[in-house]
This record gives C-alpha cells, sequence and structure tokens, in this order.
C-alpha cells in the first residue's frame, strides 16, 4: 500500500487535540508523524484532505458477539468478517469476537474459527476473543443458557485457550463460584488474560477477594450482577467503589439508565469506564422476530420477554449517548472507546490513541453532527460513506 498524508484536520491524539493538523501514514500501516502547520512533501503518498473533520482513533469493542445479521458463534470465517464489515460502517476498529454460553463444543468451534481469522477480516479487526462464559452463575444468567453454566477448571480452560491459540485476551466469569479464585488467579498470572467479574451474584467481600486473585474489569455493569444494597453494596457497588475495577458500560439507554450512565462516569472517571456494544447477530436489522429473540425500537429481549438479551447498540451511537447523557465533551469521553478498552485487553502498545509508532486506526468524523465519513484500519480505508 502506499503512505498516506492526511491534512486540515482536527486531530485527537494522545498530545492533545490538534486543530489544523497533519498525519503521515507509512506504507505499513503505522502513523509515522502527527503535527500542525504545513505539512511535509507528500511524494509518493495518497493525499487526503479532511476539510475541517475530526480525525479520532478507532473505536474498541472488546464486547461484541455479532452484528448485521452474522454471529461468532457460526464458527465460520463469513460469520467473523460479516460482523467486522458491519461494525466498521459505525466506528469500530478493533474487537473481541465474543462467545457466550453453550455447549463446549460449539464454543471451541468458535474459538478455532476466531483464531484463524485474527487480523484477516476486511473491516473492523479482529484483534482477539473474549470468553463470556460458561463459568457463570446461575442466578445471575441472564440470557446465558441455564443449561450450560458450568464450574470453572483449569484443565477445561487450557484446552479452551489451545483451541484459541492462545488468543483469549478476555475472559467472563463468577469468580466466587466453586474454584472460580483459582481459575482467575490461574488466566490472570499465568496467561496474562483480563478476567471481568461478570453475570456474578458476588459479594462486596468477595470482590475483593476476585481482586486479590488478579480480577480487574466487570462485564457489562450494573447488568448481570448483584446490585447495591446499603448493608451489601455487591457486585454493582464493587465497580463503583473499588479503583482496581474497570466497569463495561452497555450505554444505550435501555441497559442502564441515562442518569446511572452519569453516575459511573461522575464516580468512575472516563478512564474507569469501558464502553462496549454487547451487540447480537440481529443488531441493524429491522424490528422483528429472529429465532428465539425480538428486535424492537433498538431493544432486543427473548421472545418470552424473560431477559434483555444483549443489545443492537454500535459505538459510534454509545459515543453519542454518552456526550447526551452526561454532558460531557467528546476529548473528555473519547478515551472510554479507545484507550481504555486498549488497556485492558493488553491492545495498548498498538491501538487505542493517535501515537507515533501506533496502527493508524482511525475515524473521519463530521465536526458537528458526528457522522462517519470513513474507516481506516492500519492506514487501509474499510468504510466510507457515500
Amino acid at each position: 500500500m502506499k503512505g498516506i498524508l492526511l491534512k486540515n484536520g482536527t486531530f485527537y491524539t494522545e498530545q492533545g487535540v490538534l486543530a489544523d493538523g497533519y498525519m503521515c501514514v507509512s506504507e505499513q500501516g503505522t502513523i509515522a508523524e502527527i503535527g500542525t502547520g504545513d505539512p511535509p512533501e507528500a511524494a509518493g503518498t495518497d493525499v487526503v484532505d479532511c476539510r475541517g473533520q475530526l480525525v479520532l482513533p478507532g473505536f474498541i469493542d472488546v464486547h461484541v458477539h455479532g452484528g448485521g445479521g452474522f454471529d461468532v458463534l457460526s464458527a465460520t470465517f463469513e460469520g467473523l468478517d460479516g460482523m467486522s464489515r458491519f461494525h466498521a460502517r459505525q466506528g469500530t476498529t478493533a474487537f473481541l469476537a465474543t462467545t457466550s454460553t453453550t455447549s463446549l463444543e460449539r464454543i471451541e468451534a468458535a474459538l478455532r474459527n476466531a483464531a484463524a481469522a485474527v487480523g484477516r477480516t476486511t473491516g473492523a479487526e479482529l484483534a482477539g476473543i473474549h470468553l463470556e462464559g460458561p463459568y457463570l452463575h446461575e442466578l445471575r444468567r441472564g440470557a446465558q443458557s441455564k443449561e450450560h453454566i458450568r464450574l470453572p477448571d483449569i484443565a477445561e480452560l487450557e484446552r479452551l485457550q489451545a483451541a484459541a491459540e492462545g488468543h483469549i485476551r478476555l475472559v467472563t466469569m463468577a469468580p466466587e463460584v466453586e474454584g472460580g479464585f483459582a481459575a482467575a488467579r490461574w488466566l490472570a498470572q499465568e496467561q496474562g488474560v483480563t478476567v471481568s467479574m461478570g453475570h456474578s451474584n458476588a459479594t462486596f467481600v468477595e470482590a475483593q477477594e476476585a481482586i486479590r486473585h488478579g480480577v480487574n474489569h466487570t462485564t457489562h455493569h450494573f447488568n448481570g450482577m448483584s446490585p447495591f444494597h446499603h448493608r451489601d453494596p455487591g457486585l454493582a457497588g464493587a465497580g463503583l467503589m473499588l479503583p482496581a475495577l474497570t466497569t463495561e458500560l452497555i450505554c444505550d439507554g435501555i441497559h442502564v439508565h441515562p442518569a446511572a450512565v452519569k453516575l459511573l462516569f461522575d464516580v468512575k472517571g472516563p478512564q474507569g469506564v469501558c464502553l462496549i456494544t454487547d451487540a447480537i447477530s440481529v443488531a441493524g436489522l429491522p424490528n422483528g422476530r429472529y429465532g428465539g429473540v425480538v428486535v424492537r425500537d433498538g431493544e432486543i429481549m427473548l421472545a418470552d420477554g424473560s431477559s434483555l438479551a444483549g443489545s443492537a447498540l454500535t459505538m459510534l451511537q454509545a459515543l453519542k449517548n454518552a456526550m447526551r447523557f452526561t454532558g460531557y465533551s467528546l476529548e473528555q469521553l473519547l478515551p472510554s472507546l479507545t484507550a481504555v478498552p486498549a488497556r485492558q485487553v493488553r491492545l495498548a502498545e498498538r491501538k487505542g490513541s493517535l501515537a507515533v509508532g501506533k496502527d493508524a486506526d482511525f475515524l473521519l468524523l463530521t465536526p458537528e453532527e458526528l457522522e462517519l465519513q470513513a474507516t481506516y484500519v492500519r492506514g487501509q480505508a474499510v468504510y466510507r460513506a457515500v
């Protein structure tokens, strides 16, 4: 590929917002230079005139099951590639393919398929795997399969990590169940995997113990967890109060009330909140019934009405919602979609911000409405608005 020179843009960089700036992208798809004023000579490069548009680091979604009719559990490259293209159209440049609680055989098939597809998708980059379940607390399972919930076992986790060829970067589990603390410690210390408390009925004290065993993340905070109570703040309270925990958030105004969204940001700060979609295969599809779920005006429910079943959210809409719910600025909230997820799943050396040497994963957006104009992954345009 050719190098790229972007000019006349407003660049959101690690050093702050650079108005009337430029950015050079190398032929290898990394950021070579960022600055203001007159850009360098552009011989042999493609020049992109940003015309005052915003240039943001690409969004990283560490919790996404599917979208646009495609699903991780289909265990096909077409499924992963299709969801990568769907989410690239909404500002995602990297994601973790996220499984859910089902049979071990089906999980292993999805892991093998995802491992083979890492780095090969044509939209957002598949950067690793998020294993959500099956080691959950039945009481907090939500839409997860009751039939397939099981106790954590290190030998079994070794088998799953082998199927994933070492690409599991995040595991959601209920550490308070039998064998949970030992499994969390093994994952964090022996495998370098981020361990998240989710679908968990942990008490506040159990959450503190989980942190001592290496847990540093919560899954879709407030959802699928023991709630706050003044006699036991539960996992919901632990996420709010314990600095060691970074809290995921589905910011669609459905899973979490806008006032609770503001509370979380006010207490944790954007550096303590990781925005996600938790999108499933039917995200982006019209209202209607699709198998066991019903889509209605952005809400996805199990067909029997017993539980929310993932979301129809996109990362770009999550950003817009967070700005509206909290009153925070784009610059304040941006880390929650970029640097924080990169930090939490150990991608920060090459993703999560606009900085020299990092992958050229970036977005072009209009300055007023934040309408996405283009998505670039490693210096290549994977989406352009018509």
